[in-house]
C-alpha cells in the first residue's frame, strides 16, 4: 500500500473536537469563575498578553505551562484545579476548590486569584461567578437555602438531567461583584456529569453577558438612528414635493446613506456575535433538560421573560438599520434617475438650440457666399476692363461697352468657382 500524505491540518482539526474537555467534579466543591475581555476590539487583541497573564498565574503556583499554541489548559495550581480557555473575544478562568466554605458564596473564595495578578489583567472583568456544589439533601432544606441565597423575584430553579441535580441562580451581581449559582446533586451522580452541569452554568452566564453587549450597543445607537430616520424622512418629502433643487436633496441623501453604511459596518460584528452567543445560551439550557422544581420558574422561563426580549430588540434594531440603509439607497437611486432625466431633457433642449444656431449659421453663410460672388466679381470686372481697355481704344470700342460685355461671364465664372470649392469642402 502506497503511503499517503496527510493534510497539514488533519490532526489539528481532529483534536479540536476533543479540546476543552469537561472537568470531573465531586460534591462538595466550589467553582470560582472569571471571564476577562478587553473593552474595545477584543477580537483583534494581542493573545500573547492573555497567555503571558496565564503563565504568570501558573508560575505563582509552580505549575506546568501549556503548549505554546494551545488555547485551553487544565491542570493543578496548588491544592486546586484550574481550567483556562481562550475564546474569540474573551478568556475564562475557572478554579475548582475541593471544599465548601461554612459561609455560602463566601467572597474570600475569589482570593484564589491574587489581587496583584488581577490588577495586571489584559482587559476588564466581563463576568465572574461563585458556584456552590453540594450533595442533595431534603428538598425542604434545599428550598429554604435557595430562598436565603437568591432574590426570590429573579431566581430560576430547575431539576436537570433527569433529576440528577437541582440548579439555581438569580443572575444578579452580589455585593462582592459576583453572580451566584447553586448545584445540589445526587450522591451517586458521575464526576463527568457533574462537571458538565457546572461548565454549562458558566457558559450560560458568560454567553448571556456577552450577548447583552449587543443590547447595550442598540441603546447607544438608538438616538443616532432616530435622528437619521427623521433626516431621511425629510429628504424624501423634499424629493416628493419638488420644491428644492434635486442636486441639493441628492447630496443630503448620499450623506445619510454613507452614515447609515458606516453604522452597519461598525455594528455588524457585534450583532453577528450577539446572535451566535444567543444561540449558545439557548442550546446550553436545552441540553440541561429542565424540569420544574416546586413551581418555580426554570432557566428557560427566566430567559424568555428577561433575556429573549433584549435579543429581539437587537434583531429588530439590526433589521431597522438595514431597512433604513436600503431605503436611503433606493431614494438616492430614484433621485439620481430623476436628475439624469432632467439633465437629459436639458441636453436635448441644448442640442435643439445648437441645431437652430447651425441652421442660422448656414443661412448666413449662404448669404455671405452671395455677397462674396458680387464682391469678387466687381474686382474681377475692374481688372478685366483695365486689361481690355487698350485693345478697346484701338478698336474704337467705348469703355462702358467693354465693361458691360465682361460683367456677366465673370459673375458666372466666380459663382461656379465658389460652388466647386464649397462642394469640395463638404
Amino acid at each position: 500500500m502506497l503511503p499517503l500524505t496527510d493534510h497539514p491540518l488533519r490532526y489539528a482539526l481532529a483534536n479540536e473536537l476533543h479540546a476543552r474537555p469537561f472537568p470531573s467534579l465531586s460534591a462538595p466543591c466550589t467553582a470560582v469563575f472569571l471571564a476577562i475581555k478587553q473593552p474595545e476590539r477584543a477580537a483583534a487583541r494581542d493573545r500573547g498578553a492573555d497567555r503571558a497573564h496565564l503563565l504568570d498565574l501558573l508560575d505563582r503556583f509552580g505549575a506546568a505551562h501549556p503548549s505554546p499554541e494551545g488555547n485551553h489548559y487544565f491542570g493543578k495550581i496548588g491544592k486546586h484545579s484550574l481550567k483556562w480557555e481562550s475564546h474569540t473575544e474573551f478568556v475564562t478562568y475557572t478554579v475548582f476548590i475541593e471544599h465548601l466554605p461554612e459561609r455560602a458564596f463566601d467572597p474570600s473564595d475569589f482570593e484564589v486569584f491574587p489581587a496583584e495578578w488581577l490588577e495586571q489583567a489584559p482587559g476588564a472583568r466581563i463576568t465572574s461567578a461563585l458556584i456552590r456544589v453540594e450533595t442533595r439533601g431534603a428538598e425542604s432544606t434545599l428550598s429554604r437555602a435557595i430562598s436565603d441565597w437568591f432574590v426570590g423575584e429573579s431566581v430560576a430553579v430547575a431539576r436537570v438531567l433527569d433529576d440528577a441535580a437541582v440548579v439555581a441562580g438569580d443572575f444578579r451581581i452580589d455585593a462582592a461583584g459576583h453572580s451566584r449559582f447553586a448545584v445540589s446533586a445526587d450522591k451517586d451522580i458521575g464526576a463527568r456529569r457533574m462537571g458538565r452541569i457546572v461548565q454549562r452554568l458558566c457558559e450560560i452566564e458568560t454567553y448571556k453577558t456577552m450577548s447583552m453587549l449587543g443590547f447595550a450597543r442598540v441603546g447607544e445607537m438608538s438616538g443616532r438612528m432616530g435622528r437619521i430616520d427623521g433626516e431621511l424622512t425629510r429628504l424624501i418629502a423634499e424629493m416628493s414635493s419638488g420644491e428644492h433643487p434635486p442636486e441639493d436633496t441628492l447630496k443630503g441623501l448620499l450623506k445619510v446613506s454613507a452614515e447609515l453604511e458606516a453604522m452597519v459596518s461598525d455594528a455588524s460584528f457585534r450583532f453577528s456575535a450577539t446572535h451566535a452567543y444567543e444561540g449558545i445560551v439557548t442550546q446550553r439550557i436545552e441540553v440541561l433538560r429542565e424540569e420544574r422544581f416546586e413551581g418555580r420558574q426554570t432557566f428557560e422561563e427566566f430567559m424568555s421573560r428577561r433575556y429573549t426580549p433584549a435579543m429581539r430588540t437587537v434583531s429588530s434594531t439590526e433589521a431597522r438599520l438595514r431597512a433604513m440603509a436600503d431605503r436611503a439607497m433606493r431614494a438616492g437611486d430614484l433621485l439620481r434617475t430623476r436628475v439624469d432625466v432632467e439633465r437629459s431633457a436639458q441636453n436635448q433642449a441644448l442640442l435643439e438650440s445648437m441645431d437652430r444656431r447651425a441652421d442660422a449659421q448656414l443661412r448666413l453663410q449662404r448669404t455671405v457666399e452671395g455677397l462674396s460672388v458680387v464682391a469678387i466679381s466687381y474686382y474681377a470686372v475692374s481688372l478685366a476692363v483695365y486689361l481690355l481697355d487698350p485693345a478697346a481704344v484701338a478698336m474704337g470700342v467705348s469703355k462702358g461697352l467693354v465693361t458691360a460685355g465682361v460683367t456677366l461671364p465673370i459673375i458666372g465664372l466666380v459663382w461656379w468657382a465658389i460652388r466647386r470649392v464649397r462642394k469640395h469642402l463638404e
